[in-house]
């Protein structure tokens, strides 16, 4: 027999009717053939009961079939049938396409978004969280740079998610206007902070008067982002952190780093992996990257008092020349340290006591969102 597959909306009965017909059978004797009730043959001629693996087979031998025909037959209609009843996507299909742009049970969990188990309610939600009324939209609506738009750091979903959040809360700080000149000028006032750990709280209020938000931002699960440059207005900076390595050495590394951006007018700028054994090697960046890395090494250990060092005393660096080194140019031992391993003069597992923790004191002085802590949007 020929194998034939069905238009949309026919169900496999109508086959097996036409079968019947064509050989002048009844539905009796393909009960007695397939060895059930006729009532069983007319549910399945009326569309009444499904096609089973078993039931193919029977009318595989009855028809000279395949029995996959007949399951096909099957499948095929339950789909259509389906689809019909369908007026909108799936549910799994459409929190499948949510998932793919925002990783909205995060959002949840962080309090970005209220909890809810209705489609409708987190597809609108998360459209309203970045500020848009299409999913394809979402992206842009955080990086839409103020001069250019640029990052080595793969721009996920998550991420999309984080710099959206670091803009929302942002835009609550009142800050100075924001001014080039101002900010360097700041910056001799930070590098007495250098030094001492718990001087870090005065940095959010130094910025401030440039013209420069400063919030923190807790990493979303997968992101590896340690900090961006973003702008809300052509000049209006943000400066976010994560604040994802713990350390005094990763906490300043990445505050100049996006302070060098900030300086020289780069566009918005996300970087990853700035410090520690993962961090990025200098052909991996573009060279805004480089040029913000220099600058914020130079600034927090002059690169040529650090060649210095390293030649009078590697390759066996003891506690007490890293500290009377960090005494005399004024920085913490930890920041020193923190170069040494980068460069490859210490390993990341050397001195790990100096790393001192300043997550603690930070979100104790700047906008925070994370930890627990949720910063009200208006």
């Amino acid at each position: 027999m020929e194998q034939r597959m069905p238009a949309e909306g026919f169900a496999p009965g109508e086959f097996i009717a036409e079968e019947l017909e064509e050989r002048g059978w009844s539905q009796a004797d393909l009960a007695d053939i397939l060895g059930k009730t006729p009532a069983m043959v007319n549910e399945l001629i009326k569309g009444k009961r499904g096609i089973t693996p078993e039931t193919g087979e029977g009318l595989a031998g009855a028809f000279g079939t395949s029995a996959e025909y007949w399951t096909s037959l099957e499948t095929a209609y339950q789909y259509w049938m389906l689809r019909k009843t369908q007026t909108r996507p799936l549910v799994s299909h459409r929190k499948a396409k949510l998932m793919s742009v925002a990783p909205y049970r995060e959002l949840m969990r962080r309090g970005w978004i209220q909890r809810s188990g209705d489609i409708d309610v987190l597809e609108e939600q998360v459209l309203a969280f970045f500020g848009t009324d299409r999913f394809e939209d979402t992206m842009s609506s955080v990086m839409h740079a103020a001069r250019r738009s640029t990052s080595y750091a793969e721009v996920s979903p998550a991420l999309s998610a984080w710099l959206c959040r670091a803009r929302q809360i942002a835009k609550g700080l009142h800050v100075e206007p924001f001014s080039k000149a101002r900010l360097q000028a700041e910056m001799e006032k930070l590098k007495p902070l250098r030094q001492n750990c718990e001087e870090i709280r005065l940095i959010p209020q130094l910025l401030a008067e440039a013209g420069v938000r400063l919030v923190i931002v807790e990493h979303l699960t997968g992101t590896k982002v340690d900090g961006a440059c973003l702008w809300l207005d052509d000049g209006s900076p943000v400066i976010a952190l994560s604040i994802r390595y713990d350390r005094i050495d990763s906490f300043w590394h990445t505050l100049m780093h996006e302070i060098g951006h900030a300086i020289n007018g780069d566009g918005d700028f996300v970087d990853s992996n700035l410090v520690g054994d993962d961090a990025a090697s200098s052909d991996q960046k573009p060279v805004a990257e480089n040029s913000a890395d220099e600058y914020a090494v130079e600034f927090l250990v002059p690169q040529r008092e650090l060649r210095r060092f390293v030649n009078n005393h590697a390759p066996l660096y003891y506690p007490k020349d890293i500290q009377g080194f960090s005494l005399r140019i004024g920085v913490h031992s930890g920041i020193v340290v923190g170069q040494l391993q980068h460069s490859g003069e210490l390993e990341y597992y050397q001195y790990r006591k100096m790393l001192e923790k300043i997550r603690h004191i930070i979100t104790d002085a700047a906008l925070t969102d994370g930890w627990g802590s949720v910063v009200k949007v208006v």
